[in-house]
């Protein structure tokens, strides 16, 4: 709103807010663009099955891992307890996934849905609260995977002796070089997640091949596993009840879709897209989940029934060679250590990067919400500070964790389940309000497996919560300090009048500008003669040439909007602008900025002082956008405007 001149911003600085238009030009106090850049740009983009293979990174990679944390916690029945994951993936979170897709094409997933549910603060406290949650799922991701990336690294039989005390460094080393990558540019990062992506599946597809020929071959391997299953757990019913119980445990193998939807803005949709219409995003993106839950379906089932029955039990406890690294164990013992050690690098590069959609997620997800709430600063909307940010925690989280993956499964499978119970919910309010009885039910069902799970996953795994607490009360308590922060901020985006606003400011540019502010009560005759006669009274002006200006303050939760004006004529004399907005101050102050700005002149306002404790009123500002009104509404005009000369006037008696 402001046009006064700053100084050139350093290269630095310039360089770390690119593609912040308004920061990165030192624009000052000028608001930011309100629509992130893949918003801007929904046209471009890129084809679904790439898009696929950056979210591929994440999903895939746990093939990394999952398969020893299916084996450590269901034993013999790992397979059995897969192929219930598996049902829950086909039948559960991939529908619920593609109704999530349709109604927030533009990434902001289940969240966006239900804050479209609530409104003011409790609505905001509600969306901070989740975005803990994903907060936690997505840095543990980067975590996670960079500390099993390590444990490959370091298990390998070449270089084991070398680096068997380096895993902590080897970790914090690749969360760094994944930050570095961001820092660089992102886009690239795609083309670098189909190579990964397709090398990986490949020597995934050979160690499969291999080790079910070695199961054919050896047929006793089988009927050991079935009579050691058959005596420890006596039917199938109550194998099926004992894979029910363990689900919780096997939740990582669920972690891909969330990540799915936060990557939706990068895919390329159809040339005839619209921002509100993506219907060419939206399908491909359902092929993009639908196709990914396919081809993960597949490969935790094989090879979570390759490496139950062919690696020794003990394999798989803390210490063991096949301790977060099941398949790599198979493709060293029955394939060779060379063969084994491309794997291993392999499956290293894909655990690095599967950070890198998880970063991606991030990006997407806090600029949309914490900027917009005025719970961030203006910097926040850049991708180069926020991966510093976020960089920094996962250095953090990565030495509390000491680089341990057995020690962050809990915490993952915490925020993957919440977000994913989430998701449910919300695609089941939304199928009962388009009056679909048959998915309402449907989603109802997946949302109470959904629920269930996550509730038995925080009894038996209380850290998994508990780290996600802290993000929640870290996201809380920040969001609230940048509010306060920012209390005095100018926060209209645009302001439009209407023909009769304008025709009102015309009129007036001619003489002094005068407004009122005026606090709408009954609105009749008498409270607007009442009016004027006080101003007239307390500041000694003659005449009655003056413009009402009222706010009417709709959700004042909210931090930036646009302003519309309104001008009538009541009672065939007092001319008033009628203004909503989330702040009486804020709307106040954009409209003098905009009325200098367009007619040259300097306008003045005059108020009455509001009586009560300044630090009472200033709280009632805070949170519900009133209280003492002039002296906020002169601090938002000196913030937004540093030369006084120019600055709109304030008058209070």
């Amino acid at each position: 709103m402001t046009t006064t001149e700053h100084p050139p911003p350093s290269r630095l600085r310039a360089w770390m807010l690119e593609g912040l238009a308004d920061m990165g030009k030192g624009g000052g106090q000028q608001v930011p663009q309100s629509v992130p850049e893949p918003e801007q740009h929904a046209h471009k983009g890129q084809r679904w099955w790439r898009v696929m293979c950056l979210t591929g990174v994440d999903y895939f990679s746990t093939l990394g891992y999952q398969p020893g944390i299916a084996a450590l916690a269901a034993g013999l029945l790992s397979p059995v307890a897969t192929i219930v994951l598996v049902v829950v993936t086909l039948a559960g979170a991939l529908p619920v996934y593609r109704r999530v897709a349709e109604e927030s094409p533009h990434g902001e997933g289940s969240i966006a849905m239900l804050e479209r549910l609530l409104s003011f603060w409790k609505g905001k406290l509600f969306v901070l609260t989740l975005l803990g949650f994903a907060a936690t799922d997505f840095l543990i991701t980067i975590t996670l995977s960079a500390a099993d990336a390590s444990t490959h690294l370091v298990e390998n039989p070449h270089l084991t002796s070398m680096l068997h005390d380096k895993q902590m460094l080897i970790t914090l080393i690749l969360v760094a070089l994944l930050g570095a990558v961001f820092l660089k540019g992102f886009l690239e990062a795609i083309g670098v997640a189909v190579y990964l992506v397709a090398a990986y599946l490949s020597l995934n597809v050979v160690v499969v091949i291999v080790g079910m020929w070695h199961v054919a071959t050896h047929g006793h391997v089988v009927t050991d596993w079935s009579s050691a299953l058959t005596t420890e757990h006596g039917n199938v019913f109550a194998m099926i009840g004992v894979s029910l119980l363990v689900f919780p445990k096997l939740a990582l193998g669920l972690s891909g879709f969330e990540t799915g939807v936060a990557v939706m803005p990068h895919v390329e949709g159809d040339p005839d897209d619209t921002h509100d219409n993506p219907k060419g995003r939206i399908r491909d993106t359902k092929k993009l989940l639908t196709t990914a839950a396919l081809i993960m379906s597949v490969f935790l089932i094989a090879t979570s029934f390759i490496t139950t029955v062919l690696i020794p039990e003990k394999e798989f406890k803390t210490g063991g060679q096949a301790n977060g690294r099941a398949l790599a164990y198979l493709a060293h013992e029955y394939l060779g250590n060379g063969f084994g050690t491309v794997y291993d690098l392999s499956t290293i590069a894909i655990l690095w990067f599967a950070g890198a959609s998880a970063m991606a997620g991030l990006l997407n997800l806090m600029p949309r919400y914490l900027p917009r709430y005025g719970m961030a600063p203006h910097w926040a909307r850049a991708v180069r500070p926020m991966v510093i940010v976020f960089t920094l925690i996962a250095f953090l989280v990565t030495w509390i964790f000491d680089a341990s993956v057995d020690a962050q499964g809990g915490a993952y499978a915490t925020g993957v389940l919440v977000l994913m119970s989430s998701a449910a919910i919300a695609v089941t309010i939304s199928a009962r309000r388009a009056r679909q009885r048959n998915w309402t039910i449907a989603f109802g069902v997946v949302s109470a497996v959904l629920l269930y799970v996550t509730v038995v996953n925080v009894i038996e795994r209380p850290d998994g919560v508990k780290i996600g607490a802290c993000f929640i009360a870290g996201i809380i308590l920040v969001s609230l300090l940048s509010r306060l922060a920012r209390a005095f901020e100018l926060r209209v985006t645009s302001v439009q009048l209407d023909p009769m606003a304008e025709r009102f400011i015309r009129d007036m540019a001619s003489r002094k500008i005068r407004f009122v502010a005026n606090e709408p009560d009954r609105r009749d005759k008498a409270e607007y003669r009442e009016k004027i006669e006080q101003i007239r009274a307390d500041n000694d002006i003659p005449g009655e040439d003056f413009v009402f200006v009222e706010v009417t303050v709709l959700d004042a939760s909210e931090f930036e909007a646009g302003l519309t004006v309104r001008g009538e004529v009541l009672h065939g004399r007092y001319r008033v602008l009628t203004l909503e907005s989330s702040s009486i101050p804020n709307a106040l102050a954009a409209l003098m900025l905009h009325v200098r700005d367009t007619t040259g002149r300097i306008p003045h306002m005059y108020f009455e002082w509001t009586e009560g404790n300044p630090f009472a009123n200033f709280l009632r500002f805070f949170l519900f956008g009133q209280g003492e009104v002039a002296p906020v509404t002169r601090e938002v005009l000196r913030e937004a405007e540093p030369d006084r000369a120019r600055r709109p006037r304030v008058h209070t008696g």
